[in-house]
């Protein structure tokens, strides 16, 4: 009869030990491999790869608007804070999303008509300056960055072809416009121009340098009977932007 093995007590305690002290290695391995919650969000912050925000007017319309750009790592919150600041913008993914992230977020204000709200009240709401972005990656890091908020916004350029509400043929159709008077300070580094038809929705568009004022409309484009849209944006060198626009056909 074989007799029972029995570890002597003091050898037990030594061996539970040993395997206790192994077993704080590997918790303490891992931890150190994957980081916990509170070591990532104390870690240095990744910036965005893009961040801006501009003022967009349309001369025609008489109206303005805010626009706000993002791009970087995924993420899961981000809020824009003014410089007082003031929280202004809140942005937080849930359920399926909150875990996927986002990279990418352009969002435009609300434009009320300047008889309503006037560009220098508007400039009062969203006062020039130094906004904050802040926000969490999907794996729990800070995500940081900010951009230059500039009132000096240009006055809209004067298209001088297409005539409004012209009719004109398909082929040679040049745009061109005119700088125009611009505010004290206010210096244009390029200008956009889009022409668009509506049903079935097509747009051509070209960006071009400041020494440029005409570009010429792709007869390829253009369709007899069709009006069209044009429409042409001075560029700030803050990125503000004023737009002009007229509609012509093309015969």
């Amino acid at each position: 009869m074989t007799r029972p093995f029995h570890r002597p007590k003091a050898a037990l305690l030594a061996a539970l030990v040993l395997l206790a002290g192994i077993a704080g290695l590997v918790v303490i391995t891992a931890a150190t491999s994957n980081g916990s919650p509170g070591a990532r969000a104390a870690a240095k912050p990744i910036r965005l790869d893009n961040a801006t925000m501009i003022i967009e007017v349309n001369s025609t319309d008489r109206d303005a608007g805010l626009q706000v750009f993002l791009d970087g790592e995924p993420w899961s919150e981000m809020a824009v804070f003014a410089p007082d600041g003031r929280k202004i913008l809140d942005v937080d993914a849930t359920g399926r999303l909150n875990r996927f992230g986002l990279t990418e977020l352009f969002s435009e204000s609300h434009e009320p008509e300047f008889s309503e709200l006037p560009l220098r009240k508007f400039k009062k709401r969203f006062p020039a300056g130094r906004y904050r972005f802040r926000g969490t990656t999907v794996e729990g890091r800070r995500l940081v960055g900010s951009a230059r908020f500039s009132h000096d916004t240009p006055a809209g350029p004067e298209i001088t072809s297409p005539a409004a509400g012209a009719s004109v043929p398909e082929a040679n159709v040049v745009a061109s416009w005119n700088r125009g008077r611009q505010p004290v300070g206010v210096d244009i580094v390029a200008y956009r121009v889009i022409v668009e038809r509506e049903k079935p929705l097509r747009v051509f568009d070209a960006d071009l340098p400041a020494s440029v004022n005409s570009v010429t409309i792709p007869s390829e484009f253009l369709e007899p009977g069709i009006k069209y849209k044009l429409e042409v944006q001075s560029i700030e060198k803050s990125g503000n932007q004023t737009i002009s626009e007229i509609t012509f056909r093309v015969s």
